[in-house]
This record gives structure tokens, C-alpha cells and sequence, in this order.
């Protein structure tokens, strides 16, 4: 089964048309999120009366620092279940890790085979190598040297050229 590929313009209207659904999405939830906090304060707090005398507002203020106390231990208390809940997220989804890491390995059985195969098994048909070592060295021609000079008894020519009729043999033979 092959799959069609889409074209590019077909691909930027789809696009545009998820875009422009998400846009109109967020508007709305966002006009529902201030009626939901306007029917709350509605039902949660009564509309404020200022009483006139100094006593009743300071009546009014304890009222007002308790109720406050209250909703911070509230939101406190959220925030420590909401701390410890994702401590467990986290540590559900690193037991899920390790669920899925861990298999059974397979007994290995011994298998005899050759350096080639081996290379052949590992890297694929597609390349040659071989491990034949001799045929990838370069070819070096051996050049045979001539023996300079038999070498004799070193005594025999210190003999032979000592005194003056030795140093004039030596002249004498190179020159």
C-alpha cells in the first residue's frame, strides 16, 4: 500500500483551517472562563456593604484577614497535593521506563564462524571486507646489494700496509 504524498497547498489549508478551529476554541474558552469566575464571586462572596461607623469596619477587616487565612491554608494544602501528585506522575513513569527496558535475554548458543562471516554478519551484505590481511599490503620489490669486498682477516691488512712500503701500497692502490 503506498500512501499519496499531499501537496503543499492542500497541506497550508488544512493547516490554516486547524489553526483558525484552535483560534476560535481559545477565544471561547476564554469568555467562559470569566463567566465562570463572575457566577463564583457571585455565589462565594457577598456584595460589600461599608458600614459606616469605625468599629463595624474594623469588624469587617477581622472578617475579611480570616476568611483570607483560610482560603491561603486552602490553596496551601492544593498546592501540596498537587507537589506530591506529580512526584508520582514521575515516579509511575519511571517504573513504566523500566517495565519496558527490561526483557528476557535469550539464551546465547556457541557458533562457530569464520572472521569473513563474521564481518559479513555484522556489517551486511552490502559491503566486502575481507580479513585475508596479506592482500591489502603493498607490494615491495626486494633489491638484492652486491657484496662490497670479502672481508678478511683485518690483522692481514694492518700487516701489509705497515712501515713505508705499506703506506705506499695504499697510495698506490687508489690511485
Amino acid at each position: 500500500m503506498s500512501e499519496k504524498k499531499m501537496t503543499s497547498s492542500r497541506r497550508h489549508h488544512l493547516k490554516s483551517l486547524v489553526l483558525s478551529i484552535a483560534f476560535g476554541l481559545m477565544e471561547a474558552e476564554a469568555k467562559q472562563a470569566v463567566i465562570d469566575k463572575e457566577t463564583y464571586m457571585n455565589e462565594h462572596c457577598s456584595p460589600l456593604d461599608m458600614p459606616g461607623s469605625q468599629q463595624e469596619l474594623q469588624e469587617l477587616c477581622k472578617k475579611l484577614h480570616q476568611q483570607i487565612d483560610s482560603v491561603d491554608e486552602e490553596r496551601y494544602d492544593l498546592e501540596a497535593k498537587v507537589v506530591k501528585t506529580n512526584k508520582e506522575i514521575e515516579d509511575l513513569k519511571l517504573k513504566v521506563v523500566d517495565l519496558i527496558g527490561k526483557f528476557k535475554k535469550p539464551a546465547l548458543k556457541k557458533v562457530r564462524m569464520s572472521a569473513d562471516q563474521m564481518l559479513g554478519a555484522l556489517l551486511g551484505s552490502k559491503h566486502k571486507v575481507s580479513m585475508d590481511l596479506r592482500s591489502n599490503l603493498k607490494q615491495v620489490k626486494k633489491e638484492v646489494k652486491e657484496e662490497v669486498a670479502e672481508v678478511g682477516d683485518w690483522r692481514k691488512n694492518v700487516e701489509d700496509k705497515a712501515g713505508m712500503g705499506g703506506r705506499k701500497k695504499m697510495f698506490e692502490g687508489e690511485a
